[in-house]
């Protein structure tokens, strides 16, 4: 497969006779790291801690049950931090964890590169949706 001109090469470390893609556990942190709420949950609390309410009104689409989910894994995975305060009604706030912190340089990166690229992708897609349009149905 051919290379962009000036694109580095992809860099993925290998252990003996398997590639990290490959491996079922970086799959699996791939997957959780890579969802499109938990990018959006890490790019909000990387400005810092926010609540529940707060993370739902800011992340378009996302249903409570899913926001739910979403932090749970990611403070399984020691991403975050759910802290409680003896408040009534009681609040609870959500922030990133020093692992946590490490994600938002990739996640702004991508954050980056989809925003120079949106109107680029977004006019592929239209050439492609029109020439789709104009193939004889099968």
């Amino acid at each position: 497969m051919a290379r962009a001109q000036g694109a580095r090469p992809t860099r993925v470390r290998n252990s003996p006779g398997h590639p990290a893609v490959e491996c079922p556990a970086v799959r699996e942190v791939l997957n959780r790291v890579g969802d499109k709420w938990s990018v959006q949950i890490v790019a909000l609390l990387g400005a810092g801690p926010r609540r529940f309410s707060e993370l739902r009104k800011s992340i378009e689409g996302v249903s409570q049950r899913m926001l739910t989910l979403t932090l749970r894994n990611l403070e399984r995975d020691g991403l975050l931090t759910r802290t409680v305060f003896a408040e009534i009604p009681p609040r609870v706030e959500y922030q990133l964890t020093r692992l946590g912190k490490t994600l938002l340089e990739p996640i702004t990166a991508l954050v980056e590169w989809a925003d120079d690229h949106r109107t680029s992708i977004q006019d592929a897609r239209a050439a492609f949706d029109a020439a789709a349009r104009k193939r004889p149905a099968r």
